[in-house]
Parts: C-alpha cells; structure tokens; sequence
C-alpha cells in the first residue's frame, strides 16, 4: 500500500498502442524503477521525490519496449461466468447453473443456484463464506495446537500478503486462499498461528512453523510462483 505521502499523478506513454503510466513520488525511492502489475497489468514508475515528471517521462521513453514487451505477455483478468472454471481447493470446478437454490461443490463442478443472475458476485460471496469456514478451523488447529487463543478472523482480499497476525492475535487471511490447494491454505494458516507466539520472522518463527506444519518449502513456493494466478479472477464486472 502507498505511503500517504506518495504523490501519484496519471499519464499516457504515446506509441501504438498508448499506455496508461501511474506516476509515483515517494521519499523512499532513491532511482526510477518500473513495475507492471501481474494482476491488471498496471504500469507504474516510481520516482525519487527529487525527480521532475518530465524526467519520469524521458525515463519510460526510454524502456517503452520493455514496458509494451510485459504487457503483450500479460495474462489478463478472468471474468467469472458460468461454463468457465474456477479453482477451489487447487482443482478446477466447471461452474455450471444448478436445479435448486443452494451451491453445490462436486469434485468437477460448482453448481450455482437457479436464482442467481449475478454469477461471478454469487460465486464470490459463496467462495468467501467457504473459505471463512475452512480457514478458520486450519487457525484454529494450529492455535490449540501451540496453545494460544486467537481472538478474531478477518478475511479480506489483499494483494500484498496472504495473511496477518496483531500482537492481540487478530488474523488477517485473503479468501481467495480458497482457491489454493487445502496443504497451502494449511501452510499460510500455521504460519499466522506461529505469530501468535513470535511476532517476527526470527529462526524461532520458522522452528515453529516447521514443528506444527512440517516442511514448507513447497506451499512457498507454490505462493510465490501461483499466488498471483488467484488475483486473475475477476468476481465483480
């Protein structure tokens, strides 16, 4: 998330096709960097507060190629509707329209209810109510397991983290961790409920995430290589 003291002004790089350039000063930058969005393929350069726009402008001038090289290879966002799939759990559900009025998840297909027109905002909403169950009772294992309380569970749909952890020992989780395979979910579950006991990323941390989880080298890695695989979902048109 951008500091409140980021200024962040809108610009168009000229060329076939033109791209739309978010302007971003910070304090803390200290050189130009550019970055495309593997979400929405935002482009943003991010400037010293030192530095004028026109020189920003040169700057993206001069990496056009490589800005226009990323955005042909962007996957783009997936609009939900029925007879496409959608992950839940890792394994992909063909939503298909059902005969009653409730979801039902199969192992191939998501049936959604007869009187749902808005597809892709049902669809959330049962993803979300899913995934609070399930989420839920993985934190709460892990917590009885080391023998802390958690005092509330929050999801949210969060871009930067997949989970958070206040030294009140209120978790934080993305939904969209439904969407992942259930040793994920599990993974990132151990890992918040590990916080409950040290606040840090201290090998302490790890000793414990590795006693009550086991090796999670993979789940990261499968976080770090697919995560953003989960953002291309687009639920709300």
């Amino acid at each position: 998330m951008a500091n409140r003291a980021d200024d962040m002004t809108g610009h168009i790089l000229e060329g076939t096709p033109p791209v739309p350039l978010v302007l971003r000063k910070t304090a803390r930058a200290r050189r130009m960097t550019l970055r495309v969005s593997a979400v929405d393929g935002q482009v943003t350069l991010t400037m010293p507060k030192y530095a004028s726009e026109r020189e920003a402008l040169e700057f993206a001038e001069l990496k056009a190629d490589w800005i226009r090289g990323h955005l042909e290879n962007h996957q783009g966002q997936t609009v939900v509707d029925l007879g496409m799939c959608v992950p839940i759990d890792g394994e992909d559900r063909l939503l298909v329209r059902g005969d009653d009025n409730h979801f039902h998840l199969n192992q191939a297909t998501l049936l959604v209810p007869t009187g749902v027109s808005d597809i892709g905002g049902g669809v959330e909403h049962w993803i979300k109510s899913y995934a609070r169950k399930q989420l839920t009772e993985f934190v709460r294992d892990y917590a009885d397991l080391i023998g802390r309380r958690v005092s509330a569970i929050t999801l949210r749909d969060t871009r930067s983290r997949w989970g958070s952890c206040t030294s009140q020992g209120r978790i934080m989780l993305s939904w969209r961790l439904a969407m992942a395979p259930l040793w994920v979910q599990s993974y990132v579950a151990a890992h918040e409920a590990a916080h409950l006991v040290e606040m840090n990323h201290s090998s302490d941390f790890w000793d414990l995430v590795e006693h009550i989880y086991g090796d999670h080298t993979k789940a990261r890695a499968w976080l770090h290589d697919r995560g953003i695989d989960l953002h291309r979902y687009k639920f709300r048109v």
